[in-house]
């Protein structure tokens, strides 16, 4: 018998794999419908997105959402927009700060699952280190600005992003071509895909 997307999602919102390991214990956040035409895969909810159950619902989710040039409406659109974090639940956080990563078993459990009941994508976003090293291997090893300032070659299917934490900010000052030669093709290739 094939999995239907109901099926699945049902037994990823049941998941208890991690349990043991997430301090405020299981809440898988993701988002999309079988429709949905661009991925959004980012690193692992925090402690606001577990409380809310809104994928980047903090200021993060601000900062994406302006470089995707996307009102809230059209972010949380299900139909047009799938957010498939690499962890789908809080992991917790460092002693000194800062959350932990996301745990390593979700990504190799669901991943390929999910996006093969999501047959509509047509550009996908890694968004943070998790996500590129993760999807594109041949990055791990080097720097991950490395990656995104060769954004071209992974055109026309994946774009690659820096997670718009505020640890960020500093990123942003030191690599402006970043925001002068990428954003504008991102949101230039996201109008079209989702007018």
């Amino acid at each position: 018998m094939t999995e239907t997307y109901d099926q699945l999602a049902a037994e990823i919102r049941a998941c208890t794999l991690c349990a043991a390991h997430l301090p405020l214990g299981p809440r898988p956040v993701w988002r999309g419908q079988r429709s949905a035409r661009l991925a959004v895969i980012s690193q692992a909810p925090g402690t606001r997105v577990h409380e809310t159950g809104l994928s980047f619902n903090d200021p993060s989710g601000d900062r994406l959402r302006d470089w995707l040039g996307l009102d809230r409406a059209a972010f949380y659109d299900e139909t047009q927009v799938a957010i498939v974090p690499m962890g789908f639940c809080y992991p917790g956080r460092y002693a000194k700060g800062g959350d932990l990563p996301p745990r390593p078993e979700c990504a190799p459990l669901w991943h390929s699952r999910l996006f093969a009941q999501l047959p509509a994508i047509e550009l996908t976003l890694l968004v943070g280190s998790y996500a590129i090293f993760y999807y594109l291997p041949a990055a791990r090893g080097r720097p991950m600005t490395a990656a995104i300032r060769a954004w071209r070659d992974f055109l026309p299917g994946t774009f690659v992003l820096p997670h718009p934490s505020w640890r960020t900010m500093r990123w942003l000052r030191d690599n402006p071509w970043f925001e002068a030669e990428v954003l504008p093709e991102l949101r230039a290739r996201i109008g079209a895909l989702l007018r």
